[in-house]
C-alpha cells in the first residue's frame, strides 16, 4: 500500500521572508514544513511507500519522495527544512545552484492540484479529503482487500479549494479521524498511526 498526502497552499509567500520569523514572514511556510516532516519521516529514517505532494500557489508543486532523497542529510526541523524550500524557489529551480541543499533531488512540477485529481479519478484510484463533518474512515476504507495507493487531501489547508465548484464536481468522498480538532501535521501522523494498525 502506498500513501500519499496531497496539500494545497494558498498562502505561502516568500517575498518578505526571513529566517528569524518564518511564520510571519512566509506565509506559514512552517505549517507546511511539519507537514512534510510528519509525512515522510519517522524515528530512524523515512517512511516506506510514503509521499507528500505540496501544491503552492506560486511556486509549483513540490513533490517529496523519500526514494530520491538522502535520511542523513534531510532538514530535521521545520527552520531548516523551511529554508531549503526558500532557497530551492529563490535559485529558480537551477540544480547547478543548490549543490549544498538537501532537497535538491525533490521534483518541482507545474500541475493543478484540480488537474492532478482528475487523472488520479481517470486511474481509479482512492482518494479522500479530510474535514471534520466528513464519515468515520473505518466505513469507508475497506480492511479486507489489499490496497495499491491512498491519496488523502488534508483539508484544513486547502479550504478555498476543496469548497470549490470545481472540487466537488469530482465527488470526493470526505472523512474524519474523530471529533477533536487537530493540527495538519497531527492530523498526518494519526492517519499514519491508524493505517498502519488497520493493514498490520
Amino acid at each position: 500500500m502506498k500513501i500519499t498526502f496531497l496539500i494545497k497552499s494558498e498562502s505561502v509567500n516568500i517575498d518578505k521572508y526571513t529566517i528569524k520569523d518564518i511564520p510571519g514572514s512566509s506565509g506559514r511556510l512552517d505549517v507546511i514544513s511539519r507537514c512534510i516532516l510528519s509525512s515522510i519521516i519517522k524515528d530512524n529514517g523515512f517512511e516506506e511507500n510514503i509521499q507528500i505532494h505540496i501544491f503552492f500557489d506560486n511556486y509549483g508543486t513540490f513533490v517529496f519522495n523519500p526514494n530520491l532523497l538522502s535520511f542523513s542529510t534531510f532538514p530535521k526541523n521545520e527552520l531548516m527544512l523551511s529554508d531549503c524550500i526558500v532557497q530551492i524557489i529563490k535559485t529558480g529551480y537551477n540544480k547547478n545552484k543548490l549543490i549544498d541543499n538537501p532537497l535538491k533531488q525533490i521534483k518541482v512540477k507545474r500541475f493543478s492540484m484540480i488537474d492532478f485529481l482528475k487523472n488520479l479519478k481517470k486511474r481509479g484510484d482512492l482518494i479522500f479529503v479530510l474535514k471534520e463533518d466528513g464519515e468515520d474512515y473505518l466505513n469507508l476504507i475497506d480492511n479486507k482487500h489489499p490496497l495499491g495507493e491512498l491519496y488523502f487531501i488534508i483539508g484544513n489547508q486547502s479550504e478555498d479549494l476543496i469548497n470549490s465548484e470545481e472540487f466537488l464536481k469530482l465527488k470526493i468522498p470526505s472523512i474524519n479521524i474523530g471529533t477533536k480538532s487537530y493540527l495538519a501535521s497531527s492530523v498526518i501522523r494519526i492517519i499514519k498511526f491508524n493505517l498502519k494498525i488497520l493493514f498490520s
